[in-house]
């Protein structure tokens, strides 16, 4: 069976790489791939090298079928991490890292990524490189791009791949990926590898699937575009005490770790960074859940991609490849079923919060507005949605 947990379910797309459509969506496929072609043309491509990367471009359901089924992510953060952090990744990490000691060192140097960080994202992606996905790219970018769900998203990375294919750095028929058009150890789009692709090993060419140490040195390079801080760190297990304010908590509502000291918050470990860094207090299962200090460079793992259990998920794991135990659970209240969280996003649009969409996912911007709710009606306000609350708000 094979093991892909986020290419093989969610489309992950860098926020700054987001434009319109130009070529209309839906209707006959056929003219869609003419409109592309014309599109092309008038971008200034040879029409004899159009003709040739759209010549076997063909529509694929499954595809389709993949982008209307993202559910991995409706589950909470203690469910997620605990099926994609398994005993297999952890060993294939370390494994991973003899191997590849000297490319995650030269990232580190050039870009101060620390190499948990990065295997934690390999891991995630494509175990390792391993599982990088058998859909034909050109097939997923241009069936994406013509389905009207959000072609906005994809005909840019199609273009892309275009331009990639003048360049003689893809193979419309021989490339292959994620089934949303991913390529690569770290998954990344056409017009990301146009971007960030750099090649590491000197060989002339960016391989993102083949080569170590050009899929390192580019996911280094994209950390950084997202305003990595080098050598600092992303997330710290810790202790928070019952009288805290819950409400003072939230991945936007930083105080110094000097401060959070004051309140009687500790790090899990006893080793505290320096206390003039500024950190958040995340509490992804609520007050009764575990606790973590996030940092500025939690951010970017937001960046990386929008989903705060992916994130979270992401980040600890990072953390235990690092050398950290793992999390401690504690005894929050279990998730609320899909049904009831979506009855609750609905009852927080109609008290005027936005919850970035009635869709199932307790997300950052449901979270705050939980919080919110929760501050009103006079109850800890941890951001964590229960049956309490549900209640109360009936």
């Amino acid at each position: 069976m094979k093991r892909c947990w986020l290419a093989c379910v969610v489309v992950v797309l860098l926020p700054h790489m987001v434009n319109a459509s130009v070529v209309p969506c839906g209707g006959s496929f056929e003219s869609f791939v003419e409109n592309v072609r014309q599109e092309g043309i008038g971008r200034g491509h040879d029409p004899a090298m159009v003709d040739s990367f759209l010549q076997h471009a063909s529509h694929d359901p499954e595809v389709i079928r993949r982008d209307n089924a993202q559910g991995i992510f409706k589950r909470s953060f203690i469910d997620f991490s605990t099926l994609v952090m398994s005993d297999h990744r952890i060993v294939k990490g370390r494994e991973f890292r003899q191997r590849h000691g000297a490319e995650l060192q030269a990232v580190f140097e050039r870009y101060g990524v620390q190499p948990g960080v990065l295997l934690a994202f390999l891991a995630l992606e494509t175990d390792y490189g391993v599982v990088q996905g058998d859909f034909n790219t050109l097939n997923s970018l241009i069936t994406l791009s013509h389905d009207c769900r959000r072609p906005e998203l994809f005909q840019p990375h199609l273009f892309a791949a275009m331009k990639l294919f003048g360049n003689g750095s893809f193979d419309p028929v021989e490339t292959q990926g994620a089934w949303a058009g991913e390529i690569g150890m770290i998954q990344l789009l056409p017009e990301d590898i146009l971007q960030f692709g750099t090649d590491a090993d000197g060989d002339g060419k960016v391989d993102l699937r083949g080569s170590a140490a050009d899929a390192l040195m580019t996911a280094g390079r994209v950390l950084n575009s997202f305003g990595w801080q080098p050598r600092e760190p992303w997330l710290i297990e810790i202790l928070v005490p019952e009288s805290l304010d819950w409400a003072e908590t939230g991945v936007r509502k930083p105080k110094t770790l000097e401060e959070w000291r004051a309140l009687g918050v500790s790090p899990r470990s006893g080793n505290w960074p320096a206390l003039s860094l500024e950190a958040s207090i995340l509490l992804p299962h609520g007050r009764k859940g575990p606790a973590f200090f996030a940092f500025s460079n939690f951010n970017v793992y937001l960046e990386w991609n929008r989903s705060l259990v992916y994130a979270t998920t992401s980040a600890f794991f990072a953390t235990l490849l690092s050398g950290e135990p793992l999390y401690l659970k504690g005894n929050p209240p279990p998730q609320l079923t899909n049904e009831e969280i979506v009855w609750l996003q609905s009852r927080l649009v109609e008290l005027g919060h936005d919850v970035g969409g009635v869709d199932g996912i307790v997300g950052s911007m449901t979270r705050a507005a939980v919080q919110n709710e929760q501050v009103r009606l006079g109850i800890p306000a941890d951001a964590w949605p229960t049956s309490e609350l549900i209640a109360l708000l009936r």
